[in-house]
């Protein structure tokens, strides 16, 4: 305290001692960057002592921000396109994953409200015979009954779990889209970025959205189609665009020669592609078609054997036909709640839609195969090591497991003759 008290004193004397035309070195202009220095030597009257003969005194100049547009990090048009891609892909990516679990607990709730409806319905149906307020129970059964059955409808034609197993695949497919944008800006995409990569993106975008459609009605997908096909959920590919250092979900070292191909690997793929075209997509196709069609069958009769009970309900206390009305109100409401938790209890909606998923999985590796053995220049193909390396991780299927498609390739061989499968994971 007394050394700070005895600095403040020195201070406040040699102030007051200074001449007005004091021999002070001029203040250095402020530079921009960080803290400047600035020293001053101060003249000091001859009649007081000091520790020290000049004081250094540090001034902290305010750095100006820059103009935006002198420092932005990868600036060019074709990266910040790309950013916002990727930015509206994780906002997808919630939203789908918010209405998924929204539709799961439609098909939770609207199981057992319906399944609640039509249970109370057949108990008061089956006791309204031997009540005294036979009119009000039969009033109340049928009533419950046909609510049963108009929910049955509703709910069969939108197929709750169908709609929740769609979200759950956009959900992923839209997180896959952003790790893939992501990935390209954050290898320096800022130097090779060009049109055609942003177009490529913003195909993945507007295929995702016509596969995965966000509203209900309208818009929303067939749930019971005339014919199945694979889901696809990728653009159509666009005719051969010029040779490119990088591209959206091939990222990799350009090699040089042939690229990683040999005669060996292209026997391969042919072999692959002959498989999964014969067994792979064909069983998950033939399997998706005998599910539709018992789940087209249980969307029916669930609302028709409801329909026929809340009828049956009415002439309850009839006569000898009321007996027997009582009869077919308790069957046909306990069948229709059987019928309506095999369907929707057993998720017949969410397989279907997971064998399409399966089969279109399976024709996206289908069509990266041909693209690439369709591309004459081997330097225009994605590198054949990484690649195959790809199709193997996809397949469930080491390098060395993918030999023994090479004998599939040629023609002696016929499609009844193959029995195992290319994909091991479904």
């Amino acid at each position: 305290m007394a050394a700070l008290h005895a600095q403040r004193l020195f201070l406040a004397q040699s102030s007051s001692f200074l001449p007005s035309t004091s021999a002070a070195r001029p203040r250095p202009r402020p530079r921009r960057s960080g803290a400047a220095a600035c020293r001053a030597a101060l003249r000091v009257p001859s009649g007081i002592h000091t520790a020290q003969d000049s004081l250094s005194l540090k001034l902290d100049w305010i750095d100006v921000p820059g103009s935006p547009s002198a420092d932005v990090d990868g600036g060019s048009v074709p990266v910040e396109k790309l950013r916002a891609i990727a930015d509206a892909a994780a906002d997808r990516a919630e939203m789908h994953d918010i209405i998924g679990r929204q539709r799961d607990n439609w098909n939770h709730l609207l199981l057992h409200s319906t399944n609640s409806l039509t249970l109370a319905a057949s108990v008061m149906a089956a006791l309204a015979p031997a009540a005294p307020g036979v009119l009000a129970l039969k009033a109340s059964a049928g009533v419950l009954l046909a609510s049963a059955a108009v929910t049955m409808a509703a709910v069969n034609k939108i197929q709750p779990s169908q709609l929740a197993e769609e979200q759950r695949n956009a959900t992923r497919l839209w997180r896959e889209l952003e790790r893939d944008v992501r990935a390209a800006l954050a290898l320096g995409a800022h130097t090779t970025t060009t049109k055609d990569d942003v177009q490529e993106a913003m195909d993945r975008v507007l295929a995702l959205d016509a596969a995965y459609p966000l509203p209900l009605l309208p818009g929303m997908l067939e749930k019971f189609p005339k014919a199945v096909e694979p889901a696809r959920w990728w653009p159509r590919r666009r005719a051969a665009q010029p040779k490119r250092l990088r591209s959206l979900g091939r990222r990799g070292s350009v090699a040089t020669g042939n690229n990683g191909w040999t005669q060996d690997l292209e026997e391969e793929m042919r072999g692959i592609l002959r498989v999964i075209k014969a067994k792979d997509e064909q069983e998950f196709l033939t399997v998706g078609k005998l599910v539709l069609n018992l789940n087209r069958g249980l969307a029916v009769a669930g609302p028709a054997l409801a329909g026929t009970a809340a009828l049956a309900s009415v002439f309850i206390g009839s006569g000898e036909a009321g007996t027997w009305a009582s009869g077919a109100a308790v069957f046909g409401g306990a069948l229709a709640a059987a019928v309506n938790t095999m369907e929707h209890g057993g998720q017949m909606g969410m397989l279907f839609e997971l064998l399409r998923n399966c089969a279109g999985f399976y024709r996206k590796i289908q069509e990266d195969i041909e693209a690439n053995l369709g591309e004459p220049d081997l330097e225009r193909r994605e590198g054949g090591e990484v690649f195959a390396t790809k199709v193997a991780l996809k397949l469930g299927r080491s390098l060395s497991d993918l030999k023994q498609f090479r004998k599939m390739a040629s023609p002696s061989v016929r499609d009844e003759d193959i029995e195992e499968f290319a994909g091991k994971l479904f």
